[in-house]
C-alpha cells in the first residue's frame, strides 16, 4: 500500500512539473499562494490517479495493437502513445470536471516526456523501481 501511495504522489508530482513548464498543460483555478494549492492538489491526485489507471490497462492494449509502428520507428512511437495517454487522461478528467487541460499534440508530446523523465528521476530518487 506503501508503495502504491508513492507512485501515486510521484506521479501527481510529475503532472505538476508538466503543467508548471508546458503552457498548453494547465489546472483551473486560482494561480498564486495558498489559493492555489487548495483548488488544485485534490484535482492533482485525481488526474494522477486518472492516468495511473489509464497506463495499467489501455496503454499496454494500444502498444501491443500498434507494434508493427512501434518497431519500425525503433520505439519513438511510444512517444505518440504516452501522448494520447495524456489526452485521454485530460478527456476523463474532464468529464469528471477536474479542470485539467491538455490543448492539443504537441503539448501532450512534451508534457508525456516531461512526466517520464521526472518520474523517472522520482523513482530512482525515492527508491520506488521495481
Amino acid at each position: 500500500m506503501l508503495r502504491f501511495l508513492v507512485r501515486w504522489a510521484i506521479t501527481a508530482a510529475s503532472i505538476a512539473v508538466a503543467a508548471q513548464l508546458l503552457n498548453g498543460i494547465s489546472f483551473s483555478g486560482a494561480t498564486e499562494g495558498r489559493a492555489e494549492i487548495e483548488d488544485k492538489i485534490v484535482p492533482l491526485l485525481l488526474v494522477a490517479l486518472i492516468l495511473g489507471i489509464v497506463t495499467s490497462f489501455v496503454k499496454p492494449l494500444v502498444t501491443l495493437l500498434s507494434l508493427p509502428f512501434v518497431l519500425v520507428t525503433l520505439g519513438l512511437f511510444l512517444l505518440v502513445i504516452n501522448a494520447a495517454m495524456l489526452k485521454l487522461t485530460a478527456w476523463l478528467a474532464g468529464l469528471l470536471d477536474l479542470g485539467f487541460t491538455v490543448e492539443g499534440f504537441w503539448p501532450a508530446v512534451g508534457g508525456a516526456v516531461i512526466i517520464s523523465i521526472t518520474t523517472w528521476l522520482l523513482d530512482a530518487l525515492v527508491g520506488t523501481e521495481d
